[in-house]
């Protein structure tokens, strides 16, 4: 089965997951943060599960925990999770979906049309959000960032989809 037959026959039990980094003014100078952002692909929900200066193994087993909670993480109900090859996804970040029976599924190289969905979402913030502001610390740049996404959840049309509730 080719990976886009793949994606749409399973859609409704299908996430991707991504980073994008966003500059930010600190005390400490200009610093840039990673952003990890998960998304439903069948109704365009999405979650940004965290954001930090340094994403290393430890964060993103916590964040991949955060996620699987049952009943009440983003991916409750999800059998696979698209992501790309970036080293940041370590073995343990897998391991811990595949304990909760979400298979991760690496994304063949240089294939950014196959989370399309997601990487879509990341340019719409940049161009929408970050690229108009300048932020002063982290704090800000999570006020921004909850404020676009309540904005896309409620008040923007996903081609057909209707809004999801926040």
């Amino acid at each position: 089965m080719a990976w886009r037959d793949f994606i749409r026959s399973h859609t409704e039990v299908l996430a991707a997951v991504d980073f994008f980094t966003a500059e930010v003014w600190t005390v400490g100078g200009l610093m840039t943060y990673y952003v990890l952002t998960f998304m439903r692909v069948a109704s365009r929900k999405v979650c940004i599960a965290g954001t930090t200066t340094s994403p290393d193994s430890r964060w993103m087993e916590q964040m991949a925990r955060n996620m699987t909670l049952a009943d009440i993480g983003f991916l409750c109900g999800c059998r696979y999770l698209l992501h790309d090859r970036d080293t940041k996804f370590c073995a343990a970040f897998d391991a811990i979906l595949g304990s909760v029976g979400i298979k991760a599924m690496l994304l063949p190289p240089r294939s950014p049309n196959l989370n399309a969905h997601c990487e879509r979402w990341i340019k719409s913030v940049k161009t929408e959000v970050l690229s108009k502001l300048i932020l002063f610390g982290k704090r800000s740049l999570r006020h921004c960032l909850g404020h676009y996404l309540s904005h896309f959840h409620t008040e923007r049309n996903h081609q057909g989809n209707p809004p999801v509730p926040f």
